[in-house]
């Protein structure tokens, strides 16, 4: 769909409505689960710090052991240290660098051929940057990161949680996917047509995501899987250290100062993955536990059909 047709299709779907639904629920506290893990195996990327770290030990509190996926080893063995000695959970890790598609093929492969059933995959591993770089295979970072990675591990992954009759699939996304207010631009996945900024490549493969899961929701409807995307709230994380000593003395003084503790955000993945409340709830977007509708581009379906197979085709993924 070109640009201009986007505009008119999604500009009369805009609703302000949403926009103050998204201010008001960004005050709210999540809803809290109190019911327990035990034994359970969750899959957490990026747990070593931030979100994925504050989420592991609140799953481990309550349980669950867990299945790490992170690019550090030294970090990895001491969370799998911390973990065990103060919740005498089992905490394994995976060494895998998410923005290198042979890591992600490799871990998800690895993972598919476990015996133990997946109760929860959760996809925190996240990147931003203001400047575009692109991956030893030749792929925009942040698309790949953010999308590329949870779409290739939910596709390799998805005839084994289909089997197990049971799992949650949880992306952390972002009210960020806002930005890219016209949809996506498939002749563009690269950034190598139009000016990069890091608001709108965040934004488009936040909205990647929120498409990929239309489709895969309609794969595992009345499967016992289920996959839900949430915004994790306006918290403190390591995200952006990549970037310049501008952005980093930015982020430091000004941007973290308004930041909440990454640990509201495990409250909310905790009550997703574990509520039975939402038990049979799939295909939905959160602002930490609320319910709230995407920006318009994100509900396009024949979007989400030409990215899936666009994401096929870059991916080298052959369709069943």
């Amino acid at each position: 769909m070109k640009t201009k047709s986007k505009f008119s299709k999604y500009f009369k779907e805009y609703k302000w409505s949403n926009i103050f639904a998204m201010i008001r629920n960004g005050r709210s506290a999540p809803l809290v689960c109190n019911e327990e893990f035990n034994n359970k195996l969750v899959v957490i990327t990026g747990a070593t710090s931030g979100i994925g770290y504050s989420t592991a030990r609140k799953y481990a509190g309550r349980g669950a052991n867990l299945l790490c996926l992170n690019r550090n080893p030294e970090k990895s063995e001491a969370l799998r240290h911390e973990i065990e000695n103060e919740f005498g959970v089992k905490c394994d890790y995976r060494i895998a660098d998410l923005s290198l598609l042979s890591d992600i093929f490799r871990v998800s492969k690895e993972l598919s051929e476990l015996n133990t059933p997946i109760d929860a995959l959760i996809h925190n591993a996240g990147i931003y940057l203001t400047k575009r770089a692109l991956t030893p295979d030749g792929l925009e970072k942040v698309f790949v990161v953010h999308f590329l990675s949870s779409f290739i591990m939910n596709y390799i992954l998805r005839d084994k949680l289909k089997s197990q009759e049971r799992a949650r699939i949880i992306m952390v996304g972002s009210e960020a996917h806002r930005f890219a207010a016209w949809g996506l631009r498939f002749d563009d996945l690269n950034w190598e047509k139009r000016r990069y900024t890091g608001l709108k490549s965040y934004g488009s493969a936040k909205t990647a995501q929120l498409l990929s899961m239309i489709v895969f929701n309609e794969y595992f409807q009345n499967t016992g899987v289920t996959i839900n995307t949430m915004h994790p709230g306006a918290v403190k994380t390591d995200t952006g250290q990549e970037n310049g000593p501008v952005y980093k003395w930015f982020k430091r003084n000004f941007l973290d100062k308004t930041l909440k503790s990454p640990e509201i955000s495990a409250e909310a993945l905790y009550y997703l993955g574990a509520s039975k409340e939402l038990e049979p709830v799939s295909g939905k977007f959160f602002n930490l536990t609320t319910e709230e509708e995407p920006a318009p581009p994100a509900l396009d379906r024949d979007a989400a059909y030409e990215l899936w197979e666009a994401t096929l085709k870059l991916a080298g993924l052959n369709e069943k």
